[in-house]
């Protein structure tokens, strides 16, 4: 379980310290994935930034099963909007990259195979990103976060920059990957339909500074033909209204 408490983060403006985050709690449970949605410049990414242990400098308490947040003792995958990938290393070395640092394992194991096939990926491992379309380099982003068999995974709006076609079809392909190992998985999205389509539980921010509005379950999550679905249609109101009022 991951338990924030009062979790506060202030940057230096131009002038004076801004507030990004005000005083933000809630417990996410293990094995879930929490959609984080809010208006832009509300905090989302700083809120990922210190699961991620990459912001260090705020007020309250960040834990995972009791543990305050250190990369360095827990195994946190981190998807980024611009895949993260490093343009001098190959699909295979891209993808066994934390696992590398972790573990000292550069090849892949039979784990690793199955991930790269299941995403497939597994006959492209020798190319570098350059070579590889945005739907590619996302999928060498997925593997790379599962293969390093994560306790926490944190996704910053990773599919905003694919077209809708490739989009939709790289969220059913993590869903499916998602589903066989359920790790704890923070997303945040500034889309509605993405929020609902892949969020158990979807948190709402208010506008900045950033705080937890609402946590609402959501009842479409892993519903077939989601799209088509009343469910689906009376929580996107539901939720845009929430917003619209935050």
């Amino acid at each position: 379980m991951i338990e924030i408490k009062d979790l506060s983060v202030k940057y230096q403006g131009k002038n004076a310290l801004t507030l990004a985050l005000d005083k933000i709690n809630i417990k996410i449970n293990s094995g879930e994935i929490y959609t984080f949605i809010g208006p832009s410049g509300c905090g989302k990414s700083t809120f990922l930034y210190v699961l991620a242990g990459i912001l260090k400098h705020y007020k309250g308490t960040v834990t995972i099963d009791g543990q305050p947040i250190d990369p360095k003792e827990q195994r946190i995958g981190l998807i980024l909007q611009n895949y993260g990938l490093l343009p001098w290393k190959t699909v295979c070395q891209n993808s066994m990259l934390g696992t590398k640092i972790k573990d000292n394992q550069q090849k892949p194991d039979e784990y690793s195979q199955y991930i790269l096939t299941q995403l497939g990926i597994d006959k492209l491992l020798d190319r570098y990103p350059k070579e590889l379309s945005g739907g590619q380099q996302q999928r060498v982003a997925i593997a790379r976060a599962f293969i390093l068999k994560p306790d926490l995974l944190l996704m910053d709006e990773p599919f905003s920059a694919l077209d809708a076609i490739t989009r939709e079809e790289i969220q059913e392909l993590f869903l499916q990957i998602w589903k066989q190992h359920t790790v704890t998985t923070i997303f945040i999205t500034h889309s509605v339909d993405e929020a609902l389509y892949l969020g158990s539980k979807i948190a709402v921010f208010t506008p900045s500074p950033g705080r937890i509005l609402q946590v609402l379950d959501n009842p479409c999550f892993q519903m077939e033909n989601l799209r088509t679905r009343d469910e689906y249609h009376d929580m996107s109101v539901r939720l845009r209204n929430i917003l619209h009022k935050g």
